[in-house]
């Protein structure tokens, strides 16, 4: 299962991918370091390859997890059944979680750092959805 990892702090980067593996979530992981890299690679294999999982950082400079789900508006129809992005936040602020049901494509917000048994309940979801 294709999953993309957005976050511009290296060390978070790294240890969520770490649990991405020990989790047994996926073994197909890409890694990006800005929201920017990300939307190109993924632009970039529209319509035929599309990550079924994004985890994406809100707080980055240029581009932040916002303007990447902006981005995303106009190909929401290709992507919609296709792709969830889960947001990945260090922050309590309550309004991100309220403007985060704006994005159809957004099906949560998950508080760093990654715990294997929030992701193993997002695989068991996305199976159920696929079967």
């Amino acid at each position: 299962m294709l999953t993309y990892l957005i976050d511009d702090d290296f060390i978070s980067l790294y240890l969520a991918e770490q649990v991405l593996r020990l989790a047994n979530f996926t073994t197909d992981i890409r890694p990006f370091a800005t929201a920017e890299a990300a939307l190109h690679a993924l632009l970039a294999q529209l319509p035929t390859q599309v990550p079924r999982v994004i985890f994406l950082d809100l707080n980055m400079p240029n581009m932040d997890g916002w303007g990447f789900l902006q981005a995303l508006e106009p190909h929401v129809a290709v992507l919609q059944d296709r792709c969830c992005i889960y947001i990945l936040t260090s922050s309590l602020v309550l309004a991100d979680t309220a403007r985060a049901q704006d994005y159809p494509l957004v099906a949560g917000v998950l508080y760093k750092p990654l715990d294997a048994a929030e992701l193993q309940a997002i695989k068991a979801l996305l199976l159920e959805k696929r079967g």
